[in-house]
């Protein structure tokens, strides 16, 4: 009787070893799997800001064409562009084609903005002023916006490529995602010409 009684113990003991072993496991699981799934979501809130002040950037653009356009009507190509790069924001259907209309707006709206070196009439004007202000505290704030994106978007990525990480990533279903580049055209200086 006494043999059984250790044995009872014995089991009893190992019994409570897996319990612990399984809890941790769990734990384990439910932790990485938690991990992939909330970095995915701060990747998504990185890109909704980003989206937001985008749209931001695309309801000032036409008050700001509209003011630019009472000075430079010869100017016409620089509004057709920035008209089509809106319109290609919109119909985008992937967080690319975003990135690509957001880089193509941003070159067309630089250019315009530099109009102002050769319309003086066009510095003056309060109401291109107070736009073109408005403009780039958006821009800065796309900017903010775009590295805080892309500051997700690695630990996201890394994650994903890690041992354990890619393992809980594809369990999630949750996928890398892009970086938000600047295009080959905004990597150069504009050329301002007098």
């Amino acid at each position: 009787m006494k043999d059984s009684g250790k044995v009872w113990v014995v089991v009893v003991i190992v019994l409570a070893v897996l319990l612990l072993f399984g809890i941790g496991i769990f734990k384990w699981y439910i932790g990485g799997y938690n991990r992939a799934v909330n970095l995915e979501q701060a990747t998504e809130k990185a890109w909704a800001n980003i989206d937001a002040a985008l749209q931001r950037r695309l309801d000032l653009v036409p008050n700001l064409v509209s003011t630019v356009k009472g000075y430079a009507t010869h100017e016409k190509e620089i509004f057709e562009n920035i008209a089509k790069s809106s319109e290609t924001y919109f119909q985008a259907g992937s967080r690319a084609g975003k990135i690509k209309a957001s880089n193509q707006l941003s070159g067309f709206l630089s250019r315009m903005l530099m109009l102002k070196e050769a319309y003086p009439e066009l510095k003056a004007n309060q109401n291109f002023l107070a736009l073109q202000d408005s403009l780039e505290g958006t821009e800065n704030r796309i900017a903010v916006a775009r590295t805080r994106y892309n500051e997700a978007a690695k630990q996201l990525n890394s994650y994903a490529k890690q041992f354990f990480g890619s393992f809980f990533c594809r369990r999630a279903g949750v996928k890398p995602v892009e970086y938000f580049e600047a295009a080959e055209q905004a990597k150069e200086a504009p050329k301002v010409e007098f």
